[in-house]
């Protein structure tokens, strides 16, 4: 197994009521399954806010417009295609104005469509009790900053 890093963002959205949206992956590897808020890599020439911009789009088709431009930097090491994946992403934070603003999949890829089961609006205090493992782990404590930037 080999260990990488891409470089990536992640950006935490929150609803109106507090709540946050996550993505619920299934790894094709290993069908081991996941939660972690919308993100991915850095493509070349783009800043950390524009591939998180880009990605929230892709990935839910809610406005990118929200994301702040404040980031935090957040160390990751989790497994995912049979490869450990660790360093340093960008956690960027956007705020909606209403209850679980619908999500789409429609800019997803072919790949992604597959491997994304679905996506949920996540009360935070609910994430202790979600069925599957939690990326990355340190977000519950990491809300309130991001919370505070919105």
């Amino acid at each position: 197994m080999s260990t990488v890093h891409r470089p990536a963002v992640r950006v935490i959205c929150f609803d109106a009521d507090g709540r946050i949206l996550l993505m619920h992956w299934q790894d094709p590897v290993t069908r081991e399954r996941l939660w972690e808020p919308p993100g991915g890599g850095i493509d070349p020439g783009e800043t950390p806010l524009q591939a998180a911009r880009r990605e929230l789009a892709e990935e839910t088709g809610l406005d990118p417009a929200a994301i702040s431009d404040r980031f935090l930097d957040v160390e990751r090491d989790s497994w995912w295609k049979g490869r450990r994946h660790v360093g340093r992403e960008q956690f960027f934070a956007a705020l909606f104005p209403t209850s679980r603003p619908p999500v789409g999949r429609e800019g997803l890829l072919a790949y992604e469509q597959s491997e994304l089961i679905t996506h949920a609006w996540i009360d935070p205090a609910d994430l202790s009790a979600l069925p599957d493992r939690l990326e990355p782990p340190s977000l519950p404590g990491l809300l309130p900053q991001f919370r505070s930037w919105t």
